[in-house]
This record gives structure tokens, C-alpha cells and sequence, in this order.
């Protein structure tokens, strides 16, 4: 899953993070266009930090500074910009951004050289072998799935579905890109916070303890847990 729609707006994960693509037009549509998008997706893109593919377009350093301005209103950090112009690039350097990242835009690269040990990523979802301590956060426009526990304080954001193969404390965050049909699956699922587009709801104070693998979805304008099987799951995605 990519975050897309008809403001021109693609959104791609990628090994350093978040990669904005802007689609064709002049820059002052293009901006309009990136506006919209994070106003309409404020909660999946608060906090984080995104590089921006800017295409063949040739900006200035005012230019890009508007763009560094305006993610900054949304609270994200911009951190790249990739473009085919020199001119723009230099633009981007004289503003202490990167202009070359380390994976390729378009391909995924031999499996060999994809990832770091822990952490896997690719369009459609991205699988992290480690627990996220308090602090920490993950975000990713398709589906996240963690091999490991997620302890209160750490959250996890996803365009799509979120599968914990462990303890789930923290926040979780499903279909943060407007996908109600997205669900949250755990071995132990009692998180802080629990999200699923624009729903919102709370685990209980009082901890079970003998803890069943459940599957939290959208029913009838509100999220629900159910029993996780796979069954259950392959009905929901």
C-alpha cells in the first residue's frame, strides 16, 4: 500500500523513513497539494520526518525554504530532497539537506543489500524484529509488522495493518491514512491507545491475565476485538 491520492501526493517508505513524491504541476500547485494531504493525514505524519522527491522542477532556495516552512506548521521535519535539476540540488544543500539517498527510489534493491539486520522494509509493508521501548516511534505507509513486544510509551503508525508478534502496550495506529478496513492484530493486545483511521479507543486499566491473541477492527463505527485467527484476518484485509 502507498499513501496516494488525487491531490498528486504519493507517500513511499523507505529504508531512511518517509519519501514524499510530489506529482506533476508547478510548485505553488505542488505545495498546495502537499498541504492538503497532511492536513487531511495531520496524526500519521505529526512527530516524523520525511524526505521530499521533488521530480524535474527547478526551485530555488526560497522555494525549498517554503517547503521546510510548511512541514515545519505540521510539525515534521524535512530532511531530503531528491531532484533531477542540479540547480535544485544545490538549492537543497546550501539548506543542510540531503540530496542523494542510500536505497533506490523506484526498485527494491538484492535482498542482500536491502536492510539492516532487524528492520526490513519494502512498498507494501515493512517487518522489524526488535521491541520498541518507551520513546520510540515507527511509521510506515503500508503495513507494519513487529516481531517483538511494543512497550508502553512507544507507538507504532501505519497506513495500513499492524500485526505485533508479541505484547502490544504502547500506542497503536492502523489505516492512519484513512483506511477503516485496516486492523491491529497481537498476541497480547493491550495497548495505551488503540486507533484505526479516525477511531479511537482505550484498553481497559485492569490488565487480563491470561492473555488471548486478539484482532481489533472497525464495526458499526467503532473498534472492537475479536478473536485473532487466520481465518478472522483473511476476512478483514
Amino acid at each position: 500500500m502507498n499513501g496516494s491520492d488525487a491531490l498528486g501526493v504519493t507517500v513511499k517508505g523507505i529504508r531512511e523513513g518517509l519519501l514524499i513524491t510530489l506529482g506533476p504541476g508547478d510548485w505553488a500547485a505542488g505545495l498546495q497539494g502537499l498541504e492538503s494531504y497532511l492536513d487531511a493525514h495531520a496524526s500519521f505524519f505529526r512527530g516524523g520526518r520525511v524526505a521530499l522527491d521533488v521530480g524535474e522542477r527547478r526551485l530555488t532556495r526560497e522555494e525549498l525554504q517554503a517547503a521546510v516552512s510548511l512541514l515545519s506548521l505540521h510539525q515534521v521535519e524535512l530532511w531530503a530532497v531528491v531532484g533531477a535539476d542540479p540547480v535544485t540540488r544545490a538549492a537543497a544543500q546550501e539548506l543542510g539537506l540531503i540530496t542523494e539517498l542510500t536505497l533506490p527510489r523506484v526498485t527494491r534493491p538484492p535482498r542482500e543489500e536491502a536492510t539492516a539486520p532487524d528492520e526490513e522494509s519494502a512498498t507494501e509493508g515493512l517487518i522489524v524484529r526488535r521491541t520498541l521501548r518507551s520513546g520510540q516511534s515507527l511509521r510506515h505507509p503500508g503495513h507494519i509488522v513487529v516481531i517483538g513486544d511494543v512497550n508502553v510509551g512507544a507507538e507504532v503508525i501505519a497506513g495500513g495493518h499492524i500485526v505485533v508478534w508479541g505484547r502490544a502496550r504502547g500506542l497503536l495506529h492502523a489505516g492512519a491514512l484513512g483506511d477503516e478496513g485496516a486492523v491491529v492484530c497481537a498476541l497480547d493486545l493491550s495497548p495505551t491507545q488503540l486507533r484505526i483511521a479516525s477511531h479511537i479507543a482505550r484498553s481497559p486499566e485492569e490488565r487480563r491475565r491470561n492473555p488471548v491473541p486478539e484482532m481489533a477492527i472497525v464495526q458499526e463505527g467503532r473498534i472492537v476485538a475479536i478473536p485473532w485467527q487466520g481465518s478472522t484476518f483473511k476476512r478483514a484485509g
